[in-house]
Parts: structure tokens; sequence; C-alpha cells
């Protein structure tokens, strides 16, 4: 029976590595992207809501994701929506710093390292989940 245990252990760790790994491989082609698109300084005029998953028993959250407005240097407005959310609704009017590709200005990112904060808060909870798991799977008592 502990061997079950342990092969569900085994699939969830990797599963969960992959899910990392996919994560951070995301947030470092972002912003390998971003650091050679020029930055624009964008306004913000509202937001999109959304949910949290409530994966894990935790209660869903309402997230807000600003929406915003920017000027190219020629003078052409362009839209767009943040991929960072926040639990308060922005003030619409606020400035956020925004990275533009270049060769489409309509492809556009807030500018931020709360991404790769996360991930790294991720990889350490995980990393000390899996452990403690492991270690809970050799102490419970099968009989």
């Amino acid at each position: 029976m502990k061997t079950i245990l342990y092969i569900v252990w085994a699939l969830f760790v990797a599963g969960v590595v992959f899910s990392l790994l996919y994560a951070a491989r995301r947030t470092r082609r972002q912003q390998q992207q971003m650091a050679s698109w020029p930055k624009a300084q964008a306004t913000v005029t509202g937001s999109a809501t959304g949910w949290t998953s409530g994966i894990g028993g935790a209660s869903r959250n309402l997230r807000h994701f600003p929406t915003y407005q920017f000027t190219d240097p020629r003078g052409t407005l362009f839209m767009g929506k943040s991929e960072i959310s926040g639990v308060q609704p922005p003030v619409p009017g606020a400035l956020i710093e925004v990275a533009y590709n270049p060769a489409d200005p309509n492809e556009s990112l807030q500018v931020s390292s709360e991404p790769r904060t996360a991930t790294g808060c991720l990889i350490a909870f995980f990393a000390v989940f899996a452990v403690a798991s492991f270690w809970f799977i050799g102490i419970f008592p099968m009989g």
C-alpha cells in the first residue's frame, strides 16, 4: 500500500515540477522579450475582473486585471490588458509601465518583477511540501 502512496506522490511531484518549469520558462521568455522592447507610461483605464481557481480547497477570490492605454512615439494610441492581477481594483488614471512589441504595438505587457517573485515563492513552498509529504508517507501507519 505504501508503494501506491509513493507512486502517487512521485506523479504529483512530477506534475508540480513540470508546471513550475513551464511557468518559469514562460516568465523568462517574457522578461527576455520585454528587455529589448521599448517602454512607455500607460494610463489605467479600468479593469477586467476574473476569479481565482480555488484549487486545493482555497476559497475563490475576485481578481482585477488593469486595462490601460499608451501612445507610441508617433502618437498612435494602443490599448492593453495586464496579466498581473490585484485584489483591489486599479485606480483609473494611475500610471503603470508597459513594454510593447515595436513590430506590433498591440502586443504589450506590464513591466513588473511580481511574476518572478511569485514563481520563486511557489518553488520554495512546493519543495517543503514535497519533503513533508514524503516524510508523512514514511511514518503513516499502514495496517
